[in-house]
């Protein structure tokens, strides 16, 4: 998570060094790209910087199926205000329901949700600019509310738009990547696509944590990257997508940036014992696998279906 995201500056970098994954405001980005290239022109003179801000797609229906190593591109991402995301399907969903968009609960318009705030059908009208596999920018999808939003267990928002997957396919060509029901498998090969930044991290799954612990937050069963995955502000809520199936597993969403334990930008480790981790620069992601439970058919989300196991308000 990121400061900007209640209301705080960003954190500085220091000699290229990486921030933490959260959200990084609309003017504050822009802001922090001048700094960046002032910089890098004086870099001699002023080591700190500002924090730094493929080929269509088979229709929705058949995106579950599996896709080579080098088809993982930005195909279906979206770039928030403040985020990255991801134009999403259950494995269920069919291509006349409505589209869905996922990105993290702490790139909620309205704010930070606090520990135990779960937030379920309330009205939006955010904006989500799609992109094509190279990055593009193809269309503007608009939502209709907030499905879902918490930061209790897991750190996400899901979004329902004002269009259906098929409309959205034949309007741009686009169809969704499709959320596993299945947990990730330590050492996979993953990449976290930002449509924010319109950069592709690449590394493994280095194995999970059972607890995570940032500031007044905690996760549970969250995925810990190889150091390959050094992710920055505003990769927030980006795909995690397993590269052999092209399914997305996880959302990005924080990283260790300077070693404190347990504080905001510096989550720790909590085993079953209560013992306490921590890995500096080293970044985390939410697994997705228990969503798909809690959406029936027309994508309709209820959290008493069986085997739905996201926190209740």
């Amino acid at each position: 998570m990121k400061k900007p995201l209640i209301g705080l500056l960003a954190a500085v970098l220091v000699a290229g060094a990486t921030v933490l994954t959260g959200a990084v405001p609309a003017q504050a980005a822009a802001d922090t790209i001048t700094k960046v290239a002032e910089a890098a022109n004086v870099e001699a003179a002023n080591a700190k910087a500002a924090n730094a801000k493929v080929v269509k797609t088979r229709a929705a229906s058949t995106r579950a199926a599996a896709r080579p190593l080098d088809a993982v591109d930005f195909s279906g991402t979206v770039a928030l205000s403040n985020c990255s995301g991801s134009l999403v399907r259950m494995p269920g969903s069919t291509g006349s329901d409505p589209a869905l968009v996922l990105t993290n609960g702490h790139c909620l318009e309205t704010g930070m949700p606090g520990p135990g705030q779960v937030i379920v059908n309330q009205p939006s009208s955010r904006t989500f600019t799609l992109l094509d596999g190279s990055a593009g920018e193809v269309a503007t999808l608009t939502a209709t509310k907030v499905v879902y939003s918490a930061m209790t267990d897991t750190d996400v928002t899901i979004y329902q738009l004002d269009s259906s997957y098929d409309a959205i396919q034949s309007q741009t060509g686009i169809s969704p990547l499709t959320v596993s029901a299945d947990h990730p498998v330590q050492g996979a090969d993953i990449r976290v696509v930002s449509g924010y930044w319109k950069q592709i991290y690449s590394c493994s799954i280095d194995g999970f944590a059972y607890q995570l612990k940032e500031a007044d937050w905690t996760f549970k069963d969250s995925v810990r990257y190889t150091s390959g995955c050094n992710v920055i502000g505003g990769t927030s809520g980006s795909p995690v997508v397993d590269a052999n199936t092209g399914q997305v597993v996880a959302v990005n969403n924080t990283i260790n940036e300077n070693g404190e334990s347990c504080t905001l930008d510096n989550p720790c480790e909590v085993d079953q014992a209560g013992a306490v981790t921590v890995h500096q620069g080293i970044g985390y992601a939410q697994e997705t696998y228990i969503i798909p439970a809690c959406f029936g058919a027309g994508n309709s989300f209820d959290l008493t279906l069986p085997g739905c196991t996201l926190a209740r308000p």
